[in-house]
């Protein structure tokens, strides 16, 4: 079975928040076209189809907009800076409170978190976010998870900064599809992260 996975962009969203799950994302469709099965789709998201300028100045062109995309099995929210804009934006709450709804998995990286509980997404379940926002977040009342760098609550699926997403997005592929599968893909981009200042040297 393929999947339609749509991840949600906006100014001042933090690059490889998004750009690391995509890419986990269509790894996994590149192979599993190659090896002959149907492939997932992942769309970039906006509230319009306008380029759209990411935190470290990336710029990106969605692919559908808000009002015109096809139904989603995954819902991705990045996070970044523009989070704290995005949480006053209607549009895009509006938006996700309503995908999310049919949606198999709501999920977001860093402070996406912040829309999953002001949108109301993530109601009475446990939230991951980026350190250095755990304070604020639990703050305006979420309830947050700080030893973990992602966390699945139903079909909520939350996540610490930057490459915590693309833990997350590995044991989504392993959901969506097998666990298998998503070894191969973890291969495939060599993730291995070996961080070069993990301790003094």
């Amino acid at each position: 079975m393929a999947y339609t996975i749509g991840l949600a962009i906006f100014q001042d969203a933090e690059e490889l928040d998004f750009a690391g799950p995509w890419e986990v994302f269509t790894a996994s469709a590149m192979l599993r076209e190659s090896a002959g099965e149907q492939p997932d789709r992942a769309l970039l998201i906006a509230g319009s189809l306008d380029p759209v300028r990411c935190a470290k100045g990336l710029r990106v062109l969605p692919d559908a907009t808000f009002d015109d995309h096809p139904a989603l099995d995954v819902v991705l929210v990045p996070g970044g800076q523009g989070t704290r804009r995005e949480a006053e934006n209607p549009a895009l709450l509006s938006w996700l409170a309503k995908v999310s709804a049919s949606a198999r998995w709501t999920t977001s990286v860093c402070t996406g978190s912040l829309l999953l509980h002001t949108a109301g997404v993530a109601d009475g379940r446990r939230l991951a976010t980026h350190w250095s926002f755990e304070d604020e977040l639990e703050r305006r009342g979420a309830t947050v998870v700080r030893d973990a760098r992602w966390v699945r609550d139903g079909q909520v699926v939350s996540s610490q900064g930057v490459s915590a997403g693309i833990d997350m997005a590995l044991w989504l592929v392993g959901q969506l599809h097998s666990v298998a599968h998503a070894r191969t893909t973890q291969r495939y981009i060599q993730y291995e992260p070996a961080p070069p200042y993990a301790a003094d040297v």
